[in-house]
């Protein structure tokens, strides 16, 4: 037998009236949070360049989709073959310039293949319905995420600035909108909506710019870890925590450790 036949064996054997209890009580909505976690975990292995752990969360996101589809086939929807034939089927319907004879002049024609190929598969789908090209993007989707998403799908029927200066434009735009709801005294709702509509905007910014705006966003927000953690260092040299300290100490060391990092750069 080998390893994923067992791996399915031991799922069924989970589900079993003699089975986990635990595993017994799930649906598809309770093991959802726990699908998107192992992604993220997945993510986070990569970025450490992890590679055992890799193989790890690798196997707990696999089990995520034995789950899903144990649950699937309890309920006569589809089995765990049938979910590996889907995306089988899928790569060879998207890949026609690999398992056909399909032939594309450059990268931009194939591209445009391949949107071609995902925009029919969504209309198909929503063939009972009023199609959008909104259609099919998880509402799941961390909120960067799903702003790119948006953007790029909307850019694709000529909503769309020329190049990134408009994108530049809104962000100014909306930064004074912005300004103007909080020295107004505005509602938290008000103020929510325009740091909300500045937010959409700085994505449509990267993606104007080709940037992935959570990997931008990470990488700020282990920089600025990185240059905190030497603060606090530095404050532990002279004795102090951070809550002994006051902002123009922790500022003035924090303007220290830039200069330092851009002499080591």
């Amino acid at each position: 037998m080998n390893n994923l036949a067992r791996l399915l064996q031991i799922m069924q054997r989970l589900r079993a009236p003699d089975g986990c209890p635990w595993d017994k009580q799930q649906t598809f909505a309770t093991i959802a949070p726990y699908t998107v976690e192992e992604a993220y975990e997945v993510a986070d292995a990569i970025a450490r360049h992890d590679l055992d752990d890799l193989r790890d969360e690798l196997g707990d996101l696999l089990f995520q989709v034995v789950f899903h589809a144990r649950l699937a086939e309890e309920q006569g929807a589809f089995d765990f073959d049938a979910v590996a034939g889907s995306i089988a089927d899928k790569l060879i319907r998207r890949h026609p310039y690999v398992f056909a004879a399909a032939n594309y002049a450059d990268h931009d024609e194939l591209h445009a293949a391949w949107e071609a190929h995902k925009a029919e598969e969504r209309a198909n789908k929503s063939a009972s319905a009023p199609a959008s090209v909104l259609d099919d993007i998880p509402l799941a989707l961390p909120a960067l995420s799903r702003a790119l998403k948006i953007g790029k799908r909307v850019a694709r029927v000529g909503f769309d600035w020329p190049d990134h200066g408009g994108a530049l434009d809104k962000i100014e735009e909306e930064c004074a909108e912005l300004r103007h709801e909080v020295e107004s005294a505005a509602s938290a709702a008000q103020v929510t909506e325009e740091f909300g509509d500045l937010l959409f905007a700085m994505v449509n910014l990267a993606r104007k710019l080709r940037i992935d705006p959570e990997a931008a966003l990470q990488a700020a927000n282990r920089k600025f870890e990185q240059r905190f953690r030497a603060v606090e260092a530095r404050l532990a040299a002279r004795g102090k925590r951070p809550e002994e300290s006051d902002l123009e100490e922790m500022d003035g060391l924090w303007e220290e450790v830039k200069r330092a990092q851009r002499v080591t750069d």
